[in-house]
């Protein structure tokens, strides 16, 4: 009787685990109309914005390139601490969070798609409201540090 009820659990389990997964990863990863400018200094990025919780989740998952000078901005409610993961990423990035005025407040460069089936976060040591993904080497090229500021233009 218990191992009947335990298999009828983990079948309810992994459905709903299985269907929700199938959501994220069918739901469009930005709201129509949801674009946006992020520049540093002369260098300017159009951006996708990813706000809600299952855009955020999609983000660039599964695209095999992204065009230069584009990326995709993060934007959530409050600052906090968002750790990013590579996950089902073909593409490796440059992730910048940057705090509620655009201040960048940490830099993940080079971060290396994920095959396997865990992944690491990156994880920042600082607050931030937005974090950005752009493609790898995209830091170094425009020189970006620490403490720079990022203009945010978005919808």
């Amino acid at each position: 009787m218990f191992w009947e009820i335990f298999l009828i659990m983990a079948v309810v389990i992994l459905a709903g685990a299985f269907f929700y997964r199938t959501e994220i990863l069918n739901a469009p990863a930005v709201p129509q109309g949801s674009a946006g400018l992020v520049c540093f200094k002369e260098k300017c990025f159009s951006v996708e914005i990813s706000k809600t919780e299952i855009s955020r989740e999609k983000g660039l998952m599964n695209r095999t390139s992204l065009d230069n000078n584009k990326g995709m901005l993060f934007v959530f409610d409050k600052e906090g601490i968002y750790p990013f993961w590579m996950k089902n990423t073909l593409i490796p990035l440059d992730m910048i969070w940057a705090d509620s005025n655009g201040k960048v407040v940490f830099i993940g460069q080079n971060v290396q798609p994920c095959k396997s089936l865990i992944c690491p976060s990156v994880m920042p040591n600082a607050k931030a409201r937005y974090v950005l993904e752009i493609n790898s080497g995209a830091v170094g090229e425009i020189g970006l540090r620490l403490g720079d500021e990022l203009k945010i233009n978005i919808n």
